[in-house]
């Protein structure tokens, strides 16, 4: 089928939701001097405010799945949408640091609702084109990633902090229409798809156990500890990649801040080929061990060379954050149905953020015990220890509906009569 054929709002939808998932993230911390001026943000408070977007993602990814069980996939982005647009907003006229946070908590917990529901909306529409389509809006959401910092301080400049941050809201609104033109499809249409998704799974198991159960499935914790792993890397570097060049690698401000954005720029290649190659693989864990030694490398050359070639140690590094858009991809190789795909993504979503908001406290807290950046580069490297075995544990190509139907046959015929 044409990726376009009766599916247009759709596509459509998940492009402008994944542009929408990260602007929020991005648009504050370079002007934080300007919103100083009016709203006074110590570093409590902007730790606070650090934090809040993997806090807020863990949440979500909670209550996602049952929302979308209740009001449905389609209904719950809508939802999700409106209540970004008013954070948004909120941050936009906010006067104190409460309504800034109040304001900003709206918007990543509506985010992160957005992250889980794209797998799953993946595998409803385009079955048969996960991998392009996943390659689109991952590098869509690395586009809303990366555009925000270099726009944020021009708008701010030339018209105040106010509207830097409040003209994504104009952003948010846009992702509405599609998904209320997906709404206002006719029943019929969404009756026969609804039809077609329960014939694809023989003995189907309850949408509710699906939910309350996930976590006994083993593919369900193998890609939560890999998700867990690249998000602490990548929220631990986007914190601190700056401050180590500076300190470890004897790089200038400005060239730190460079290879901070050769850093986020790579982001691009690694989300557009990877997915497509995960679709094509036989043992995706070849992926997983391909991230984790790129790490380790890239962290071994800033220990021992660290002004040797400090971009090549960038390169390296990066080529870890492959296990990103390979998780994406395998929430929905390894689950059966929209339904499986919507509570794997939860759960390796909540795992995955609540683990990595610990990443930048812990490298915070290694540097002020007089280890220097030699206690972050090894924590970092541990870590990568969690990616190798729960790599190994995703060789064999398994769905987590079939898991937790076998579980639940174990559980029977070992309960005694």
């Amino acid at each position: 089928m044409p990726l376009w054929a009766g599916r247009t709002f759709a596509l459509l939808g998940i492009v402008l939701l994944a542009l929408n998932l990260r602007t929020a993230v991005a648009a504050l911390s370079p002007i934080v001097a300007m919103i100083n001026n009016d709203v006074p943000l110590d570093n409590a408070g902007l730790g606070v405010l650090g934090m809040l977007p993997p806090v807020a993602f863990a949440a979500s990814a909670l209550v996602a799945p049952m929302l979308a069980k209740r009001v449905g996939l389609e209904r719950l982005v809508v939802l999700s949408i409106a209540v970004a647009v008013v954070g948004h907003l909120l941050r936009a006229v906010s006067g104190s640091f409460v309504v800034l946070f109040v304001g900003s908590l709206l918007v990543f917990v509506a985010m992160g609702v957005g992250n889980v529901v794209l797998p799953p909306l993946v595998k409803r529409y385009f079955p048969d084109r996960i991998g392009m389509v996943t390659s689109l809006y991952a590098t869509i959401n690395a586009v809303g990633m990366a555009v925000p910092p270099l726009v944020a301080f021009p708008l701010a400049d030339a018209a105040g902090w106010r509207l830097s941050l409040g003209i994504w809201a104009v952003l948010a609104v846009l992702a509405l229409f599609p998904w209320i033109g997906v709404l206002v499809q006719s029943r019929r249409e969404r009756a026969e798809r609804v039809e077609r998704e329960a014939g694809a799974e023989p003995e189907p198991v309850a949408s509710a156990a699906l939910h309350s159960q996930i976590w006994r499935s083993r593919t369900a914790w193998a890609l939560a500890l890999v998700f867990a792993v690249v998000s602490f890397h990548v929220y631990t570097l986007f914190a601190w990649l700056p401050r180590m060049l500076v300190e470890s690698a004897g790089q200038t401000p400005a060239t730190a801040g460079a290879l901070l954005g050769l850093y986020s720029a790579l982001g691009f290649p690694v989300g557009i080929i990877v997915p497509m190659m995960i679709v094509r693989m036989r043992n995706v864990s070849w992926m997983i061990y391909l991230g984790a030694v790129g790490f380790v490398l890239g962290y071994l050359g800033f220990i021992f060379a660290p002004s040797l070639a400090p971009w090549l140690w960038i390169v390296l590094i990066r080529v870890g954050s492959v296990m990103f858009p390979a998780c994406l991809v395998l929430i929905n190789l390894r689950s059966r149905t929209p339904v499986g795909s919507a509570a794997l993504s939860g759960f390796v979503q909540a795992v995955g953020y609540a683990l990595a908001a610990l990443g930048p406290l812990l490298v915070g807290l290694l540097y002020n015990a007089d280890t220097g950046w030699l206690g972050a580069y090894l924590l970092l490297i541990a870590t990568v220890v969690v990616a190798f075995v729960a790599g190994s544990m995703l060789r064999t190509p398994r769905f987590v509906e079939d898991e937790l139907r076998e579980v639940a046959r174990t559980h029977q015929s070992s309960t005694p009569l």
